[in-house]
């Protein structure tokens, strides 16, 4: 079972609580507060959105990369290589 699907209610809440601050910033934008009140905003939002890729990306690590139960080879390289391709675009 995938981790994801372990966690479901939890990561979908985070999903949620993430909507709600990207619907904050765009009230905010739209009753033309200024411009820190708006950057507060993106901040948060982002700063929700990177605690959701750590969690998944953890979650991720654990089930397919460092779980002990994998001893095939392959299956763990191919999740390593998955893991990197995924750092690697959201660190671009």
């Amino acid at each position: 079972m995938s981790h994801t699907i372990k966690h479901k209610t939890k990561l979908l809440n985070r999903v949620r609580r993430i909507r709600g601050q990207v619907e904050a910033l765009e009230r905010a934008i739209e009753a033309e507060r200024s411009g820190d009140e708006v950057l507060h905003q993106i901040a948060a939002a982002r700063g929700a959105m990177n605690g959701l890729m750590v969690e998944v990306l953890e979650g991720h690590i654990r089930e397919h990369v460092a779980n002990p139960e994998i001893a095939d080879e392959g299956a763990r390289e191919v999740a390593v290589d998955e893991l990197i391709d995924v750092i690697r675009a959201y660190l671009k």
